[in-house]
């Protein structure tokens, strides 16, 4: 009999699963799963620990659901991809397995696991890979040069007209195999990795929880999105990074969605605003691929190496546990720090604190998002990152620096987000809360909150001269 592996890696769903669906389309193939856990691996690539429960609650309900369909979900553990190189030789040479499925992965580290493993089992199994997580392959959505684009609007604009000349199609859930449903289904051992509670309200596990999430926006909330998204004090945003950094939900079922619910998304109407926030996740992935220098932690504008950052632990600490002095820098940070999810605008508006403010390299607010973020993902956590510091493509330019009080001032104008994240300053009114330390000076009173870490003012004109001096350098 014909053996198919499924190899599942950031794509623990049945339904659109692109990898799954192939190899389910023999019939009369035996169909297995398999899941490798890298923990020294997660751990270079500083996983964060809630991101790792809710992949082990994610991976449980993969297991169940493959089981009621007759496909058997094997897990097993060992330190590093190069490892897992090996073990998944020896599962295909121990279950006589003919081809191997999977969905493309396009990091660096990952690129070189999956060429080395296809490598290995050349002439012995059939290796067949699929763009998965993104809506259109990398390489397909290029200049009229052939080339990747490096600003976001024209590649947007490309980009949607290829959606408008017709949507990639989403796969249907495979059909039990003839054998049958699998019973009793075995427990999966536990990951030897840190793990932290998630919110189970917040980011409740499974693909119905995830599609019920998605459906709900795009009736309910994505016509409002354009106005709501930029406050973190409303329920205006989508919240369903965590499935798709994990693949529990697909980019393709989030626009099949979308449009069934906003048919004018494609042509500017109501949804189009978020429909280009799918576009962005797929434009950091399309440039992972065409430079793979970003997935090593370079910055795309070379010069920018050459900036002369700050060593300041204790600013670098002051920041990671909300205690700057900024009151919306420090909300949003003790936020992430308790639930694992950060408001977008509050990434923009963190990230460019620490550099543009505490002039402390980007790359230590990347890393240390990660260890946070039940929505840890690489290439949007970089793009991000990269654009927050002007080192990026299509990143802001280097003199545009958040003001931190007038950004809070803007998006959470009566303080609610900031007195919810910062009790201290419950008492503060509403148009002081954003420097209460002069509201508490001038009235004398006593507060329990950090004076300001630096003045703004004095850290934008730093940071503008180290800037100007490594372009000069350069």
């Amino acid at each position: 009999m014909t053996t198919h592996l499924v190899w599942f890696r950031a794509d623990l769903r049945i339904h659109d699963n692109l990898a799954l669906a192939a190899a389910c389309r023999d019939k009369n193939a035996a169909v297995l799963g398999l899941f490798i856990a890298t923990p020294q691996q997660w751990q270079d690539h500083a996983m964060a620990p809630r991101q790792a429960a809710f992949l082990w609650q994610n991976l449980q309900a993969l297991q169940t659901a493959l089981a009621e369909r007759g496909i058997p979900l094997h897990v097993r553990e060992v330190a590093t991809f190069a490892e897992s190189v090996e073990e998944i030789k020896q599962f295909c040479a121990k279950h006589q397995v003919d081809a191997l499925f999977y969905n493309y992965q396009y990091e660096l580290n990952e690129h070189r696991r999956d060429r080395e493993v296809e490598r290995c089992l050349e002439g012995n199994v059939v290796c067949q890979g699929f763009d998965d997580s993104v809506l259109l392959p990398p390489g397909s959505v290029t200049t009229g040069n052939g080339e990747m684009y490096k600003v976001f609007t024209p590649f947007s604009r490309a980009f949607i007209r290829r959606l408008q000349e017709g949507l990639p199609e989403c796969a249907h859930a495979p059909k039990a195999r003839e054998g049958g449903a699998l019973t009793p289904v075995s427990p999966l051992k536990p990951f030897d990795y840190p793990q932290c509670a998630v919110d189970e309200t917040l980011f409740p596990a499974g693909e119905q929880a995830a599609l019920a999430r998605l459906r709900h926006f795009c009736q309910q909330k994505v016509a409002r999105y354009p106005d709501e998204r930029d406050f973190p004090d409303r329920d205006g945003t989508s919240r369903l990074s965590a499935w798709l950094a994990l693949g529990v939900l697909s980019p393709r079922q989030c626009l099949h969605r979308l449009v069934a619910e906003q048919p004018g998304a494609l042509e500017g109407g109501p949804g189009a605003v978020w429909l280009n926030e799918l576009i962005w996740r797929d434009f950091y992935r399309h440039l992972l691929t065409a430079w793979p220098k970003l997935s090593r932690h370079k910055p795309f504008i070379g010069w920018t190496d050459k900036v002369r950052w700050q060593q300041n632990d204790d600013h670098f600490q002051a920041w990671c546990e909300g205690k700057t002095g900024y009151p919306i820098v420090d909300a949003a940070m003790r936020q992430m720090n308790e639930t694992g999810w950060m408001h977008n605008r509050l990434r923009m508006i963190t990230a460019s604190f620490l550099v543009k403010d505490l002039l402390i390299d980007w790359r230590r607010g990347e890393r240390y998002f990660m260890t946070q973020l039940v929505d840890g993902d690489y290439a949007a956590n970089n793009g991000g990152w990269q654009w927050a510091a002007s080192t990026g493509t299509d990143a802001a330019p280097y003199f545009r620096i958040f003001n931190p009080t007038t950004q809070g001032e803007k998006f959470d104008a009566q303080g609610e987000f900031i007195r919810r994240w910062l009790p201290e300053l419950r008492h503060i009114p509403d148009k002081a809360v954003h420097q209460p330390w002069s509201w508490a000076e001038k009235r004398g009173a006593r507060l329990d909150y950090p004076r300001p870490i630096v003045d703004h003012k004095a850290a934008r004109a730093a940071t503008l001269a180290a800037y100007e001096a490594a372009r000069k350098t350069h």
